[in-house]
């Protein structure tokens, strides 16, 4: 049964299970929107947690959580590269966890407000039909029967959302979605978290955390450590496989003066336009800003991206023609570029105990890529019961000997959510 909120976690200032000074302690590596998730659903179960992170979430200095479009997909999402068999079933699950929980913290206003959480439509352009691309029927009708709310599926979408019919959308679905405030959220998970009696502890590890495990466990006191470190999974869990997929998104203001107000979020997908690195991209992040995007490019570590870059150019040229009146659009003077790094792996998303030491007390949750807000809670609920199996002196198992269990398991909607 999927995570339920209220029942299983709660977004209110103390913990749902206290723990005791004999209670089991998590050390979390990774301040990011997976550790500080990861760590909230641990708190509730009753766990001390320490976290510890290089840097924590500002407007000075923004994470990869807080520059994240933060727009809930179902697997795959729009930028692509998410490819892993293994990967994408797990995914499919964690991202219905995550879908009931944000909605449910949506439909709260006072909690919606808090933690900049809403639910909004997201709209689904295409080239073609649905039916002619296999992939993407099979994808659509895999949404209709996830349980997300508001599905309608129409061309009429098109003319509803003031698309310029000459880019070639011919079809389009629409689902309601939780778009997310990311600098808000991130400092509400942070003010949550630290109010359920997590620790913050600012600090570097440098080192493959098989090598130092041992020295870690004993230095902290904990009992387990979860790696939730994003792109250094690279080095802290020896895995080659990881790598950045740079993104951009342009904001400007999205106040109704310069253009339409835009109320929906609007994409086409990399593998519905053909494209390998240059989509449509369009989210309101809150009652003013408007993000514009986007790009992906595999490999590219250097955060040098401007304006002027000829990539973002031409994806602020993709977007206007794509919806009229954004040619008009005036840029937010504060912050008129996002840029960072995705954390992609080969083999896609790891939810998964250290294989490479027997006995090892090291859970791993890293390679989001570009959806680490709408894995958050299915990769949280997964890092938790991988933690009871370590402690328990269970024996790890790859993310492969579980899939299918997963598989048989269908889309289960959590209970006591309303609809």
């Amino acid at each position: 049964m999927g995570l339920t909120l209220w029942r299983d976690i709660s977004p209110v200032g103390q913990p749902l299970r206290r723990p005791t000074s004999r209670s089991p302690h998590v050390l979390v590596v990774g301040g990011g929107v997976t550790g500080l998730i990861s760590s909230w659903v641990l708190l509730d179960r009753g766990y001390r947690v320490t976290i510890v992170s290089s840097s924590w979430a500002s407007d000075e200095q923004r994470l990869t959580s807080q520059i994240a479009g933060a727009l809930w997909e179902f697997p795959p999402a729009v930028c692509g590269q998410h490819t892993d068999k293994i990967s994408l079933a797990h995914s499919k699950h964690w991202s219905m966890t995550s879908y009931h929980i944000w909605d449910g913290i949506a439909s709260i206003p006072g909690l919606s407000e808090a933690s900049g959480v809403r639910m909004m439509p997201s709209d689904f352009f295409f080239p073609e039909p649905v039916e002619s691309d296999k992939a993407q029927l099979s994808k659509m009708r895999e949404i209709m029967a996830s349980g997300v709310r508001g599905f309608y599926r129409g061309a009429d979408i098109i003319d509803e959302r003031g698309v310029d019919t000459s880019y070639g959308a011919v079809d389009a679905y629409e689902l309601l979605a939780p778009v997310i405030d990311t600098d808000k959220a991130m400092g509400w998970l942070m003010e949550l978290v630290e109010s359920k009696g997590a620790d913050f502890v600012t600090e570097t590890i440098h080192d493959d955390l098989v090598d130092i495990e041992d020295s870690l466990l004993a230095r902290f006191g904990a009992d387990v450590i979860v790696n939730a470190t994003g792109l250094q999974g690279q080095v802290l869990a020896g895995d080659e496989s990881v790598y950045p997929i740079r993104g951009g998104l342009i904001r400007v203001i999205n106040d109704g003066s310069d253009f339409p107000k835009v109320d929906a979020a609007l994409t086409i997908t990399a593998d519905a336009a053909g494209s390998s690195n240059e989509i449509i991209f369009l989210v309101p992040r809150n009652d003013n800003i408007l993000l514009i995007g986007g790009i992906t490019e595999p490999h590219e570590w250097h955060l040098d991206l401007t304006l002027d870059t000829p990539i973002i150019r031409r994806m602020r040229q993709r977007c206007e023609k794509f919806l009229p009146g954004l040619e008009n659009a005036r840029l937010d003077s504060d912050y008129p570029l996002a840029q960072g790094l995705r954390p992609f792996r080969g083999q896609n998303v790891r939810v998964e105990r250290e294989l490479r030491r027997t006995g090892s007390r090291i859970v791993h949750s890293y390679g989001h890529g570009g959806a680490g807000w709408s894995l958050s809670f299915g990769c949280a609920q997964d890092v938790v019961m991988l933690v009871d199996e370590a402690l328990a002196g269970v024996a790890a198992r790859p993310m492969s000997e579980t899939v299918f269990e997963r598989k048989a398991s269908g889309f289960q909607r959590p209970q006591g959510i309303r609809y």
